[in-house]
């Protein structure tokens, strides 16, 4: 029997689904289908045909489409969201058909009219990820795209789909009718006064994949130790680590993170020697304003780093104050086995959030603790990780507190200067309900990092609920823009300083973004938002969405995990969550 030959093509796949149709399908079954049919019939399929696409295939409430180009896919999606935007004007809030869609371009199986492979995967994982009302595209769509749709893509990042192999880039298109956040806080400003600078991940040069972990936690000691300075604007390390083992366009990235210059470079190490090259670039006009190449022994990884921080700090004419210049130097340890130690807990920190991460990194840091106890940075560390564990109940919770508590005190005593034992402190002394006192560390470890990110963001995570939204709310604006691709919780965090200045459209749009990033969360606290704003019809909507993303949420559980120096707003809290029809218990 002659072997069946399997045909394979290049092809744009449009993915596209309604959001929460179950949900409305269950609230009036023969409405909803009435109106989606009604869409399909007058506006999707002819918009599809103009565009010459072919359905291949409709699921219930979705479809998948095929085209010749990523740019024809493109515009189809588009004008399919603003015509759906249009249509569900006049239309109650229980009633609109809202869409999402996902657009990729790749190598497809075409078979008995239906298509197949991981062209047709990845465009169904991005329409999972767009906002409602939204559309996701993969960077090798985009790149067909760009320059050839009216429209406004966002760089997202890399983002991990699921049971794809491989991180894939993404970019969301952004429509008037979108209301999401990033746009405003983290679009960068055309040329800031402020020196500012992306550290880009170092090139391995080593050929083994082992020496990642040293490559990257070099860089981010140097983003640590910059992060200290006021007068200079330090990108992330979440936002410039999306460029890692790409070819990157050093002035086409400075554009994306709205910085000035840029440091690239490379390591290679074997045995006990290192190289480590590294140049200051300025993206204005694409020169190098520094280069250095240092071929040294391990033990010399500190001493270089100190000198290169130094170096970016004077060729890029930051104004240091005393304090400053003392702070302008790596502290972590300066014993080299505790520095592998320290670094391949990074690894495990920057993952996501859990159980087995949280141990793994502990495991690092008590390791690295042991051959350097008067590390100030590991012992802040450690006690911000029993913190966490104490938070999720990874761990009989009073243990915890009270290792954390050690851990702080220890820092502390070491080095009063330590940012991160000041922020874990006010983190603590919340917990324990001393709101002003929790204030007064926080703000110390904005004095100690003010470029630092992640310091800005726990602070206002803090901060808000403790009395001070105020102070809260531009600390939260600020570590958006100097983190462009944070994490989805930031969002949450600044909706929540918005939310408490009774800024609710501001909190309103943070938390809905916080919901298109990670599916179910932001939604208790939109409840909240449109209760405020005397919206009851859109709390309820928001807390038939929870529901629908988190089946077993309960009013009681949720209230376990809340804190606050207002009683009496908490207690407003729960009668929102009430009154929009959420169970108790």
């Amino acid at each position: 029997m002659a072997e069946q030959k399997i045909e394979r093509r290049l092809a744009a796949v449009l993915a596209a689904d309604v959001v929460g149709y179950s949900r409305m399908m269950a609230v009036d079954e023969e409405g909803t289908l009435a109106r989606l049919n009604a869409h399909r019939r007058e506006f999707w399929e002819p918009t599809i045909s103009a565009h010459r696409g072919r359905i291949v295939k409709r699921t219930g409430d979705g479809m998948l489409v095929e085209f010749g180009s990523a740019v024809d896919a493109t515009r189809c999606a588009v004008e399919t969201q603003q015509g759906m935007a249009k249509r569900n004007e006049d239309a109650p809030a229980a009633e609109r058909i809202d869409m999402r869609i996902g657009v990729h371009i790749g190598d497809i199986i075409f078979e008995e009219g239906d298509i197949f492979g991981d062209g047709v995967n990845i465009a169904a994982r991005l329409e999972s990820i767009a906002q409602p009302g939204g559309i996701s595209i993969s960077e090798d769509a985009w790149r067909q795209v760009n320059g050839k749709v009216t429209a406004d893509f966002v760089d997202t990042g890399a983002q991990s789909l699921k049971n794809i192999p491989r991180p894939v880039r993404v970019y969301r298109l952004k429509l008037e009718e979108v209301h999401a956040v990033e746009a405003p806080l983290a679009a960068p400003s055309p040329r800031p006064e402020t020196p500012s600078i992306a550290v880009l991940p170092f090139q391995n040069m080593s050929g083994d994949p082992e020496q990642e972990h040293f490559c990257d936690g070099l860089v981010e000691d140097i983003i640590t130790t910059l992060s200290k300075l006021s007068g200079l604007r330090v990108i992330a390390r979440n936002s410039s680590f999306v460029y890692k083992g790409r070819s990157v366009d050093v002035r086409e990235a400075a554009k994306q993170l709205g910085v000035r210059y840029v440091l690239e470079g490379s390591v290679r190490k074997s045995g006990n020697r290192i190289r480590i090259t590294a140049q200051l670039i300025d993206a204005k006009d694409g020169s190098h304003v520094w280069a250095e190449r240092y071929d040294r022994s391990i033990e010399d990884i500190f001493a270089i780093q100190d000198e290169i921080t130094l170096i970016l700090a004077t060729e890029m004419q930051v104004k240091l104050t005393d304090g400053e210049q003392t702070r302008l130097r790596y502290t972590t340890t300066h014993n080299v086995e505790a520095w592998t130690h320290w670094v391949q807990g990074l690894s495990y920190y920057r993952q996501a959030i859990n159980k087995e991460n949280t141990a793994a990194a502990v495991l690092c840091w008590e390791k690295a603790l042991a051959l350097d106890p008067a590390s100030a940075a590991l012992n802040a560390m450690l006690g911000f990780m029993h913190s966490v564990e104490a938070r999720f109940g990874w761990g009989e919770r009073g243990a915890m507190i009270a290792k954390s508590r050690a851990y702080v005190d220890r820092a502390l005593e070491i080095d009063p200067g330590n940012a991160d034992a000041h922020i874990l402190l006010g983190i603590l002394a919340a917990w324990n309900e001393r709101y002003d006192e929790a204030a007064s560390h926080v703000s110390r470890a904005v004095q100690l990092a003010p470029g630092a990110a992640d310091i800005l963001n726990l602070a206002a995570f803090i901060l808000a609920p403790s009395g001070y939204p105020e102070e809260a709310l531009p600390l939260a604006i600020k570590s958006v823009a100097l983190n462009p691709n944070h994490p989805p919780v930031y969002f949450g965090i600044l909706g929540n300083a918005y939310r408490l200045c009774g800024q609710f459209d501001e909190a309103i749009r943070a938390f809905e973004a916080y919901n298109a990033r990670q599916a179910g969360f932001g939604l208790v606290d939109l409840v909240m938002a449109h209760h405020e704003k005397g919206q009851p019809d859109h709390a309820s909507d928001a807390a038939k969405r929870l529901l629908s993303a988190r089946p077993d949420f309960t009013i009681a559980a949720w209230r376990k995990s809340q804190w606050g120096s207002d009683q009496a707003r908490l207690q407003a809290d729960v009668a929102a969550l009430r009154a929009a029809g959420l169970p108790e218990g």
